[in-house]
């Protein structure tokens, strides 16, 4: 298939995930991290394609999933063919949800799968500067949780602490291109965990670019696929200003 757009890093393709995937010759990829549709709701593009976990397993060995819990139980048998590692949190600042009689529901997640030897995963813990200034004893561990290195550690103040499963990142109201936009805060730490520099990340579910457009200013290749015309001309616009302000 001829890409919608293409430059050194980027390659957006424009048309449907399931025939994309049975069809063409994707290359290997670090991990996937991606966006699918939640299936919540009656908008015309909110439908999950049936099998598409069992498809992106041929193009990576790891990947971060955005969801909600509903979607992550109502597709369980979907995505059985993968191994959860761990999910991340991601806090909004406002709600998404509309009934009074529920909590209001401010986060969303990505659940990190992968497929077979986790050792044989690229992983780069990510880390914040904000940690305060002590050193800390560790309990004895039981023996299934293996090495963890030194009993105790010194942390200084706002130095680097291990980033926390729970990740605070303003939606992208205001300047969003699509419906469900997830911003770069939140996206960046998954592609940095996942992919190193020079390596490739691949988004099933494009939407706004944002997984291509963190890739690429971080020297890292990247794949989008996306249904919707009228969204890979928002991610091509979207790229062209970054282009622009670049130079």
């Amino acid at each position: 298939m001829k890409p919608y757009y293409q430059d050194e890093l980027v390659t957006l393709y424009h048309g449907d995930v399931m025939e994309l995937l049975a069809t063409s010759s994707l290359p290997k990829a670090d991990a996937i991290v991606t966006d699918p549709p939640y299936a919540e709701t009656s908008l015309d593009w909110d439908k999950w394609p049936d099998g598409w976990p069992a498809m992106a397993a041929k193009v990576a060995d790891q990947m971060w999933c955005f969801g909600s819990f509903r979607m992550f139980m109502e597709r369980s048998a979907d995505l059985s063919c993968w191994q959860m590692a761990q999910d991340v949190v991601w806090e909004k600042h406002n709600g998404s949800n509309s009934a009074a009689d529920r909590f209001r529901r401010v986060h969303e997640l990505a659940v990190h799968f992968y497929r077979g030897d986790w050792k044989s995963l690229y992983r780069a813990p990510q880390h914040t500067n904000d940690a305060t200034a002590k050193q800390v004893r560790r309990k004895r561990r039981p023996p299934h949780w293996g090495e963890i290195g030194d009993s105790t550690y010194v942390s200084h103040d706002g130095g680097p602490r291990l980033m926390r499963s729970v990740i605070y990142a303003k939606s992208c109201h205001g300047y969003a291109v699509n419906e469900t936009q997830k911003p770069e805060e939140i996206v960046m730490p998954l592609v940095l965990y996942s992919v190193p520099k020079g390596g490739l990340v691949i988004d099933l579910f494009a939407g706004s670019g944002t997984t291509l457009d963190v890739a690429r200013k971080n020297g890292i290749r990247a794949i989008g696929i996306e249904k919707r015309e009228s969204q890979c001309e928002r991610i091509v616009e979207r790229l062209a200003q970054r282009e622009l302000m670049i130079i």
